[in-house]
């Protein structure tokens, strides 16, 4: 049964009197097959469930140990006993051309046990086999063949080009979504595409904002040291990293402006130094974050993936000969896909006691820098600002005149003493043509810049002077126009902000800092660049990321700025979330860099103009 469509599933129905064919009877084996298979593809995928080891025996002969697997369309492939093959004897010998080969195993079906059939009118036609036969096929193909293979894309991982030409491709990837709090893993990978005997160097530095490495830091150098490749070969570095906690959805890993270089065979050439690469944020456990990415497959996007009808088993190697060939090398490790199959659970366990003990994290170790914990400070005693409202009314009397001084009594605000914040606010009442009604506002500041007419509020020059020691607070209203107003309402807000101790942390603040790692980069506009920090005395913390002025350009919370379109010196106030108190500045020099080329060209201009003056 070679039908890689097995759905939609299709039973027999009986009823009484129903006359039932051969016909019937194949429905009915279909249908369980069908189902079972399906149910092996889905839950199991394909690979090896035990055995199929492979052994070399000789020069030209290999032992096949029994085992089972379920190949690419969920059937079973069992080999009940183990076999001695010469590998020229079998199948596909004779068609391999290259000196590295593929062993495979796959499902065959054969037809068993022939019976007289009855009712067989045709001569030479008396017989019918009775049985089909369930078993399985040993061949060889060349490697090259049996690894060529469609694999369908994933929306798992976010994956960006950091330089390519013609031999090379560097690739940098890292999980579409990230878990905040959990280490995660980021790929550098270099790719060749060519036979030409190139070297590649990539120098430089990328800027992971929203993430810590293990050295504390919010970079990762890239060190990609004259690679030299074949065709279709690759190099795979491994970073991990950390994700902070924070309250952003997203964050953007660029490459650190100024550090980017590349060489092949020692020649300069052209790398992007725009290289940008989103990654989304969730609070969400990896595990249901892989479930959920793994889920989403549908049936169609399964199926487009293809199904392979074998199992590879070893990738062998050969010296070939005129007319005759030496087993070389048999390499099994690489080259075997196993299912876990839960009945192995146990074992599995027991076997995994000897490396992780305990308490320990399981992840793979990594290659170029192991995760860093985050102190989860989400349960320190933060007391935030207190604050009260109120109105106040302050009467005037009759016919008040500008340059009039009315004061309000003393007014307890309830916060208790101390430096507290008291701002007024003019309360107005005016026809609101939205509402068909008149609305109440309230007015800090300048009133003039909101009246529409002189009855709507009058212009009032307003000061507060706060009692510290007693918890109060007076407010003073000089009139700047006569007015027809018998009595000013005010809306108050008082605000006091904790201070010292009051903070909830347990640490003073002598000693530590946050310091840029570059306090001032020079940019083309509209050019981005990550400004990092280093933690001086202190435990790494979030941080927080302002522009002092307008038009100074964007930047994200997590530090990603991008240059304006206008050249000139921009600052940037970086402070710790918790602890605003401390801070630091960075600047950005923006000024329209000029190409090379063009550069050269002007250079050119420039010599012929002086050669005419002179």
């Amino acid at each position: 049964m070679n039908n890689s469509q097995m759905y939609p599933f299709q039973r027999n129905r009986y009823y009484a009197g129903k006359l039932l064919t051969s016909a019937d009877f194949q429905a009915e084996q279909d249908y369980f097959n069908n189902k079972s298979r399906f149910m092996n593809q889905l839950m199991y995928g394909s690979g090896i469930i035990c055995g199929l080891g492979i052994i070399s025996l000789d020069d030209l002969s290999v032992l096949v140990e029994s085992g089972a697997a379920i190949d690419g369309l969920g059937r079973e492939i069992i080999l009940d006993s183990s076999a001695v093959k010469k590998l020229s004897a079998i199948e596909g010998f004779d068609q391999t051309t290259s000196d590295e080969i593929s062993l495979c195993i796959k499902y065959s079906e054969e037809m068993a046990n022939s019976v007289y059939a009855v009712n067989r009118g045709q001569s030479g036609n008396e017989y019918e086999y009775s049985r089909i036969s369930e078993n399985c096929q040993l061949f060889v193909i060349d490697k090259a063949t049996a690894d060529r293979r469609y694999d369908m894309e994933t929306e798992f991982l976010s994956t960006g080009t950091l330089y390519a030409d013609e031999d090379f491709q560097v690739n940098i990837s890292i999980p579409s979504t990230v878990c905040k709090g959990r280490a995660v893993k980021m790929i550098v990978e270099v790719n060749k595409l060519t036979d030409a005997p190139n070297r590649l160097t990539v120098h430089g530095t990328i800027q992971v904002p929203g993430f810590l490495t293990a050295n504390d830091t919010q970079e990762i150098p890239l060190e990609i040291e004259s690679v030299a490749l074949d065709k279709g070969e690759k190099l795979v570095s491994e970073y991990w990293m950390t994700t902070q906690k924070s309250e952003e959805d997203s964050t953007t890993l660029i490459l650190k402006s100024g550090t980017a270089q590349a060489f092949v065979n020692d020649a300069a050439t052209s790398i992007d130094a725009g290289f940008k690469l989103k990654v989304l944020l969730s609070d969400i456990k990896p595990r249901e974050l892989v479930n959920r990415e793994i889920g989403r497959l549908s049936l169609e996007m399964r199926g487009m993936g293809g199904y392979e009808e074998f199992i590879k088993l070893a990738d062998i190697t050969l010296i070939r000969t005129a007319g005759a060939y030496v087993i070389e090398k048999i390499e099994e490790g690489s080259v075997k896909k196993y299912i876990g199959a839960p009945s192995q659970s146990i074992l599995r366990g027991d076997y995994l006691d000897y490396f992780y003990k305990e308490g320990d994290v399981k992840k793979p170790a990594a290659t170029q820098s192991a995760s860093l914990a985050v102190k989860d400070t989400s349960n320190r005693s933060y007391k935030g600002p207190e604050i009260a409202s109120g109105i106040i009314e302050i009467p005037l009397g009759e016919n008040a005149r500008k340059g009039d001084l009315r004061f309000s009594g003393e007014i307890v605000h309830g916060l208790g003493k101390g430096n507290v914040y008291v701002q007024v606010g003019f309360e107005a009442i005016a026809e609101d043509p939205s509402l068909g009604a008149n609305a109440k506002s309230t007015i800090y500041g300048n009133v003039d810049l909101f009246r529409q007419n002189k009855s709507e509020a009058p212009l009032v020059d307003t000061a507060v002077k706060v009692l510290n020691d007693k918890g109060s607070f007076v407010v003073a209203a000089k009139l700047l126009e006569n007015v027809d107003y018998l009595v000013l309402t005010f809306r108050w807000v008082a605000i006091k902000f904790p201070a010292g101790n009051e903070l909830g942390i347990d640490m003073d603040y002598t000693g530590k800092s946050i310091i840029p790692e570059t306090p001032t980069v020079v940019l083309d506009v509209r050019q981005s660049h990550f400004f990092g920090v280093r933690f001086e005395n202190m435990e790494s913390c979030s941080l927080m990321y302002e522009l002092t002025e307008e038009g100074s350009g964007e930047i994200t919370t997590d530090g990603v700025y991008t240059a304006p379109n206008k050249e000139g010196v921009y600052e940037i106030r970086i402070y710790c979330t918790d602890m605003p108190v401390i801070c630091a500045y960075a600047y950005a020099i923006v000024k329209k860099q000029i190409v090379p080329e063009v550069e050269e060209q002007l250079k050119e201009k420039g010599s012929v103009l002086d050669e005419i003056s002179i």
